[in-house]
């Protein structure tokens, strides 16, 4: 396993952020499995707290986070 992943395959900021925000957690928690993939993915290329913050308090407020 990889140290920056959890063991049911979330990377560890975005579980992080996740936990600090309920609406996104709701949000990432009703998605199915593919879209939670498509969460997972797009956070490769994020490189701070700040970013991930940033990027889930979207995730909680977007419906158009799938795009791009």
């Amino acid at each position: 396993m990889d140290i920056n992943q959890s063991e049911n395959g979330i990377p560890l900021g975005l579980g992080m952020a996740l936990a600090q925000n309920s609406a996104a957690l709701s949000r990432f928690a009703g998605l199915s499995k593919e879209e939670r993939q498509k969460i997972i993915d797009r956070t490769h290329g994020i490189n701070s707290k700040k970013e991930m913050r940033g990027f889930v308090d979207n995730l909680a407020n977007t419906w158009g986070i799938f795009d791009s």
